[in-house]
């Protein structure tokens, strides 16, 4: 009983952490003739196991959760298995070891039996009855997901402790073996039409047409029966027909069903090397049958196609927001997205695009998708919706300014693999590894002899991005950067200048004077209304420009804080109107739980400096659990709960979306799904012995952290050719080459005199 109570208070404290999002307005379209449904109606979003994206699949609180942080009519969905006596209980799978503790309380139980002809090993609930499995608690099966509310203890439910203490307002079961369970003595059939009587059951699955032909006319009218539709290649054990004929037979399902759930790959097929194609004609098809469709194996967290650049809603959007059709529902692991896209996201091609906040400011183009700084990736952002687009300026050899997301050319491009291999050096002022600097080649030698290779910030968890476009795209150089943004639909352009100190120390380049003069001649302050801003690192080179520009001017803080004291703000205003700052400042995370919100917004806002965030990726693993494998979820806590001014961003078209949505100005009438999560809320959830260890807290941003020395001379006045080389090497190229080779004299050939000597 006192486990049980604990999980009735964990309870209890969930509904507090979402009670500020809920809200009477469901959000979604009534308007019957704009849903491509079977029915017109907007299709359903069905909780596989409740919320079990985040808490263990059919535990009390992922059926809770799935209630309180999606659509008030989310559909739970309970894959029945039976016990020993005869208890319909809720588990995802026919084998309890995965997701349960059993193997630990009953450490002998290991049993072996064929499950619709193969060979399973593992512990079963057909082994225990009910009163048995009172000390197993459930746990999180999938491995990639926080293991941390295993610890709660939350016990195995039945299906009427389900609907006694969740209560949906939508239920449905799915019986995935009912010929298994027969053969160990135990009749689905039976214990699904006694069911029946105790609760409203809305929708009841099954792979095999025996079962459902067994109970079609033993269940209440409102129950819908939906024919299920597993791996192709694998045969129905009621009728030894394979589920590749019986696809092609949809008028036979439709006389002992209403509806089929399948696979999302049966709808749109996906490529060997995970690219979409062309979408099949089987919800057509079912619908001219008069067969409902749901699509299946929908998680935020899957490596879904490339197509949809690691965006979830994306997804979503393509299975129900076509033109010619739509599901008529999805099942998934993470409610809140779908409920999204259903209620806030449709018939957004319409919509027209306004600048505004929050800004939305590419992080080298569009390099979730291309490669940084490409003429591709730069393509892809404006298309996509950028406000502002961006270059970071590094310096070629013989003195072209071009946009490259890193003076170190290892890792994004392929310098490694070419004939300039030997040119690796290490300069400490840079970095403490080796490199090939852009200015150690030419501007002929980068943009002809090497192609762009496409970042990959989270290949630690082997996640890679859009391999087919991998080298795809050519480099830029400045000027041709700032003329291809000239005739854009774009609020400015962000130029990012780094290591402005060495440069005009060790290469004798005037980077400044360089950069305003090529924005000069390209037209910006007369030909185009384009507003130019410049970021930097650097409070020297910020000062330098407030001098001398117009310009818009961000100072960058490279480490994350928590707060800034009063006299740092000052200094920062005496030569920047914004700030741009990690999103981690914002929200801090351990273990990837949000904590808490630091004051760091409140006090640069308050100062007039615009706050601009960056770090933001679509890739699952860049979020904080908080967040629910979810960028737009991300993007929504960050403006409206935090009221971010703008997103440096990988992935452009998601931060667009997210501000044409028709949920974006609801006010009031927001649904719960489409407000910012509770900061804090998740990891108050974890019960002590799965606490993560408290973190020391952020510093707090210091004067001697922003002032900078101003910047060193520079030991060659020769003007470089901001838009291309010029005929003759320039003299502070020529001292660039000599401090380069200077460099790797020291580095790499002194250690060998010494020894010879």
């Amino acid at each position: 009983m006192g486990k049980r109570r604990n999980i009735l208070a964990l309870c209890e404290l969930a509904t507090l952490f979402f009670v500020q999002i809920l809200v009477l307005a469901s959000g979604q379209s009534t308007n019957a003739s704009s849903w491509k449904t079977l029915s017109g109606k907007p299709p359903v979003v069905i909780a596989r196991g409740g919320f079990s994206g985040t808490f263990p699949d059919s535990s009390v609180s992922a059926y809770s959760f799935a209630l309180i942080a999606g659509s008030s009519d989310t559909i739970l969905w309970c894959d029945v298995q039976l016990t020993k006596d005869g208890v319909p209980i809720c588990l995802p799978s026919v084998t309890l070891d995965n997701c349960t503790s059993i193997a630990d309380i009953y450490p002998k139980g290991r049993k072996q039996y064929v499950v619709n002809g193969v060979s399973t090993a593992g512990w079963f609930a057909v082994d225990y009855k009910n009163s048995d499995l009172n000390q197993v608690s459930l746990r999180q099966p999938i491995w990639s997901r926080t293991e941390k509310f295993d610890y709660t203890g939350y016990p195995i439910l039945s299906v009427t402790d389900l609907e006694s203490q969740v209560k949906p307002s939508s239920l449905w079961l799915n019986m995935q073996y009912p010929k298994f369970y027969e053969q160990h003595g135990l009749n689905m059939r039976n214990y699904t039409i006694s069911l029946s009587k105790q609760v409203i059951i809305n929708y009841i699955s099954s792979p095999e047409e025996g079962f459902l032909r067994g109970i079609s006319d033993r269940v209440s009218n409102i129950t819908k029966l939906i024919f299920r539709f597993p791996s192709e290649g694998l045969t129905d054990p009621s009728t030894n027909k394979t589920y590749a004929s019986l696809v092609q037979n949809l008028t036979h399902i439709k006389t002992f069903a209403s509806g089929i759930l399948v696979p999302k790959g049966y709808i749109w097929r996906v490529s060997n090397d995970n690219y979409l194609q062309d979408h099949t004609s089987l919800v057509t098809d079912a619908h001219n049958a008069k067969l409902e469709v749901y699509a299946a194996d929908f998680a935020n967290d899957n490596l879904f196609s490339y197509n949809y650049s690691y965006d979830p809603l994306a997804e979503y959007l393509q299975f129900i927001d076509k033109a010619d059709f739509s599901v008529d529902g999805v099942l998934t692991d993470y409610p809140i997205t779908p409920a999204s896209a259903i209620g806030c996201f449709k018939d957004l091609n319409a919509s027209s695009v306004t600048h505004g906040k929050p800004l939305i400011i590419s992080h080298n183009g569009a390099s979730g998708d291309y490669p940084d700084c490409t003429d591709l990736g730069y393509q892809k952002a404006v298309n996509d919706g950028a406000d502002v687009i961006d270059c970071t300026v590094q310096v070629t050899k013989d003195g072209v300014l071009i946009c490259m997301s890193s003076i170190n050319l290892i890792g994004i491009t392929t310098v490694a693999q070419s004939q300039f291999s030997s040119r690796t050096s290490i300069i400490p002022a840079l970095q403490s590894t080796p490199g090939i600097f852009t200015f150690n080649l030419t501007w002929d030698e980068i943009s002809k002899s090497l192609k762009p290779v496409i970042s990959a910030p989270q290949s630690e968890y082997y996640i890679e991005r859009n391999p087919k476009n991998k080298n795809s795209g050519n480099f830029l150089k400045l000027s041709d950067f700032l003329d291809f943004a000239k005739d854009k639909d774009l609020e400015g352009v962000l130029l990012i200048l780094e290591d402005v100190a060495f440069i005009q120390e060790k290469l004798g380049i005037d980077v400044l004077s360089a950069v305003t003069t090529a924005v000069t001649q390209a037209g910006y302050g007369n030909e185009t209304s384009l507003q130019v801003n410049v970021l930097s690192t650097d409070s020297a080179v910020l000062t330098k420009l407030r001098q001398d520009t117009k310009y818009k001017l961000i100072y960058k803080i490279p480490t994350n804080i928590r707060d800034a004291s009063t006299a740092s703000v000052a200094d920062i205003k005496l030569f920047a109107d914004a700030v741009a700052i990690n999103k981690y400042s914002v929200y801090p995370e351990d273990r990837h739980f949000i904590t808490n919100e630091t004051n760091i917004m409140n006090r640069l806002q308050s100062a007039g400096l615009k706050v601009y965030g960056y770090g933001f990726m679509n890739e699952f693993v860049a979020q904080a659990w908080d967040f629910f494998a979810d960028a737009t979820v991300e993007l929504n806590t960050y403006y409206k709960g935090a009221g971010i001014d703008g997103f440096i961003t990988d992935f452009p078209a998601t931060a667009r979306r997210y501000k044409r949505s028709q949920c974006f100005y609801a006010g009031n009438n927001t649904p719960n799904y489409f407000l910012p999560v509770q900061v804090g809320g998740l990891i108050q959830l974890i019960v002590a012995p799965a606490q993560p260890p408290a973190l020391s807290p952020l510093p707090v941003l210091s004067p001697s952290d922003v002032v900078e020395a101003p910047l060193p001379p520079i030991s060659s006045k020769t003007p470089l050719n901001a838009s291309g080389p010029s005929t003759q090497p320039s003299s502070h190229s020529s001292h660039a080459i000599r401090t380069v080779t200077s460099i790797f004299v020291v580095v790499f050939l002194l250690p060998a005199i010494v020894l010879l000597a």
